[in-house]
């Protein structure tokens, strides 16, 4: 019998430089965690994986428990969590998306995986417009109770964080790089702020070399968090354009800033409206006017929420998918199915339902009335 269980094998395969996603997934599909003699090389091979692969896999798994504790113990040693995508603070958002992550690592308040949240994302090198507006719509967002999510980047991204923890509100941060590394480096007082008050999360494990190909990758995590996603200045070719168009694939809702048409930083944000992509966002109304089952009236200042025992807080949305689940639990995607509602919509109702304590999330993303 195996001493390994599928959330192990996860942790195991994803430290192994060389292994990627698709690759975990052939042995998640041949539940290789279930084979006896995961230290020989002939499972990994039937599984599809290279040679060179399977002789890597078979040599770290040859160490047993013992590897797997190694592995372990370098992120309790730096105060940080290891969650599978069968965890239960693994973020029902990422579930949904191209690729979700197989294993994350973070470092801070894990409860925030599953609050309503917004992204906002941006230019490096912002305008003044662009750094006004992005401190006033974060600054709104938290003082609503959103938790704000970025990629802790220069611009855009650094001021959306500094903003909400400023106004004391919960914000994370998706790292391109390991947990151990701060980056960029003029943002290292930031990073130590947000493992204290927000959350750091990454996907690549300690020791990833630094490369460009992180960012990007690192990008459908932020557009998977949210409900939706902000753009507030954006050249042509900005790698903001890429979370938003992960954003628009996801089904998640995209806002962008209009800037002036003689702004080169505005010219991608300009394009998304133009094109019928994008909502325009002038203020945090325009977010609440569209999303009013987001707009957290009963949360207190430090983000909490107030407890309610009638149904009489809920919009219709929220009471439609409660009401369904008094039937029978059902699934993320029966609901979709159900409702009619978008996957990004419904996220979001199903978060606001589990904040307010209506229904739970159960193991394989089910969900029934409490």
């Amino acid at each position: 019998m195996s001493h390994f269980n599928k959330s192990k094998m996860l942790v195991m395969l994803h430290d192994i430089p060389g292994i990627g996603w698709k690759t975990i997934k052939r042995a998640v599909d041949a539940r290789l965690w279930q084979r006896a003699s995961l230290d020989s090389i002939e499972p990994w091979l039937s599984a599809g994986f290279r040679p060179e692969q399977a002789n890597q896999a078979a040599k770290r798994f040859s160490e047993c428990q013992n590897g797997y504790d190694f592995i372990i113990k370098k992120y309790l040693q730096r105060s940080a969590s290891v969650i599978t995508v069968d965890s239960a603070e693994y973020p029902d958002g990422l579930r949904n998306i191209h690729e979700p992550p197989w294993v994350l690592y973070a470092i801070g308040r894990l409860e925030l995986l599953n609050r309503p949240a917004v992204s906002i994302v941006g230019t490096r090198t912002p305008t003044a417009y662009g750094r006004h507006m992005t401190e006033q719509l974060a600054s709104g967002f938290a003082e609503r109770g959103l938790t704000v999510v970025s990629g802790l980047a220069k611009g855009i991204d650094g001021i959306a964080h500094e903003a909400s923890v400023e106004r004391s509100g919960s914000t994370i941060a998706v790292l391109g790089t390991p947990i151990e590394r701060i980056y960029p480096p003029q943002h290292a007082s930031l990073f130590r702020r947000i493992a204290k008050q927000g959350l750091l999360l990454t996907e690549a494990p300690i020791g990833t070399a630094f490369h460009p190909g992180l960012f990007p990758l690192r990008n459908r995590i932020i557009a998977g968090l949210s409900a939706g996603t902000v753009v507030i200045e954006a050249a042509d070719r900005s790698g903001s354009l890429i979370t938003a168009e992960q954003a628009f694939s996801f089904d998640r809702e995209l806002f962008a800033l209009p800037g002036p048409v003689t702004s080169p930083k505005s010219n991608g944000t300009n394009q998304l409206l133009a094109y019928g992509k994008a909502r325009v966002i002038r203020s945090t109304e325009d977010w609440f006017k569209h999303l009013p089952y987001m707009d957290m009236e009963s949360i207190t200042q430090n983000g909490s929420l107030l407890a309610t025992n009638g149904l009489e807080s809920l919009s219709e949305d929220e009471r439609s998918v409660y009401e369904i689940l008094l039937d029978q639990p059902c699934s993320a995607d029966e609901l979709h199915e159900l409702t009619g509602m978008s996957l990004g919509h419904l996220h979001a109702v199903l978060i606001n339902l589990c904040i307010n304590r209506k229904v739970q999330q159960q193991h394989g993303a089910t969900y029934t009335v409490i």
